[in-house]
């Protein structure tokens, strides 16, 4: 049964290039001239060329979708750094700073900022976004607290 699914899908995808035709527009027509005339090696040359004058990397959508599925350990560390816990680890000598900072991020009220920063190391926040560490972090260290990105 799936010798004949590729059977007819080989024809099928044939077809489609043989029946394809690309409408190339005005401005690109002598570009796309150009290019048909160039041998295949010419070709990979130019490919090159402007992946590396542009940083870019025509392969690697196609790379990233065979590395995938093999990377399993890969995709679930990546999937890790995507939360943060952010942890005050020293409230610092402006510690009613920290205080106001921790009311600001976690929205708690006075007593519990107060009790959070003066307990310190503890958990500010679990499961924060990136962006959203990054600026925990900014404000705490910027009113003279230390914090740590788990």
């Amino acid at each position: 049964m799936a010798d004949e699914e590729k059977k007819e899908q080989a024809p099928s995808k044939e077809s489609k290039e043989e029946t394809k035709e690309v409408v190339v527009p005005e401005k690109f027509k002598s570009l796309v001239g150009e290019i048909e005339k160039m041998s295949a090696l010419d070709l990979a040359e130019l490919v090159k060329i402007l992946e590396d004058k542009f940083g870019v990397s025509a392969a690697a959508p196609m790379m990233m979708a065979g590395v995938m599925p093999a990377a399993g350990a890969g995709a679930e560390a990546a999937e890790e750094k995507t939360s943060f816990d952010v942890e005050l680890t020293e409230s610092g000598s402006n510690k009613i700073g920290v205080i106001k900072v921790i009311r600001e991020v976690t929205e708690k009220g006075l007593k519990e900022a107060k009790d959070l920063v003066d307990g310190a190391p503890k958990m500010i926040k679990e499961g924060a976004t990136k962006e959203e560490a990054e600026v925990i972090k900014k404000k705490v260290e910027e009113a003279g607290g230390k914090v740590t990105l788990k």
